[in-house]
């Protein structure tokens, strides 16, 4: 495609830039931002404002929910989300991910309570969380009693425990993160991952 300008369109086009640029560096392009803002405060009246993590991936951006209703009761709603401009990750922003975290929260397919599969079945039941935490429990008790070896073939102290691996979450702080590989490390768990590396 051939398309001919005139010396004279071109500086036209250009002088607009320039003025364009020029009217944005003096401050003028904070307008439409300054509008906005000044909006924001009658959209979230009397919205409880929760901090939380984003559970994405292993960067742990820092967002801020704004729910209606009475959170105590379980009757809030979240109703708008945005990024936590005091959060070191992320400092107010999000990715796509992230900024449609909203959708997530509102998932008809999002799991809220636990499920279980019993042996020989071919569905999940949903079961309570004090079920779900002492049955992991249990597991993880018989599989350690049964599979933990506390001496090497030399007879020196070791207690490896092999037959069972732990996937922990990067979106923690760095002393939670700690206190996971104590926790995990002292069980004697030798396969130890984290989310970051998957």
């Amino acid at each position: 495609m051939n398309m001919e300008i005139s010396r004279r369109s071109f500086l036209k086009g250009a002088g607009a830039g320039v003025a364009a640029t020029t009217l944005g560096a003096f401050g003028f392009g904070e307008a439409e931002a300054a509008f906005v803002e000044g909006l924001r405060p009658y959209k979230l009246a009397g919205t409880t404002e929760t901090r939380n993590t984003c559970p994405y991936c292993s960067v742990a951006c820092g967002v801020i929910i704004y729910s209606k209703g009475d959170i105590s009761q379980g009757t809030a709603e979240a109703i708008h989300l945005e990024g936590d401009v005091d959060h070191p990750t992320n400092r107010g922003t999000l990715c796509p991910k992230g900024a449609a975290l909203l959708d997530f929260i509102k998932a008809e397919t999002r799991l809220m309570n636990p499920k279980v599969r019993r042996p020989g079945s071919n569905a999940f039941e949903e079961i309570s969380w004090d079920e779900a935490i002492e049955g992991i429990a249990r597991h993880m008790k018989d599989d350690r009693d049964a599979n933990l070896i506390e001496r090497n073939m030399d007879g020196v102290p070791v207690n490896r425990w092999t037959t069972t691996g732990f996937l922990a979450a990067s979106a923690t702080t760095n002393e939670t993160a700690f206190l996971t590989y104590k926790a995990v490390r002292s069980a004697g768990m030798v396969a130890f991952d984290n989310q970051a590396r998957v």
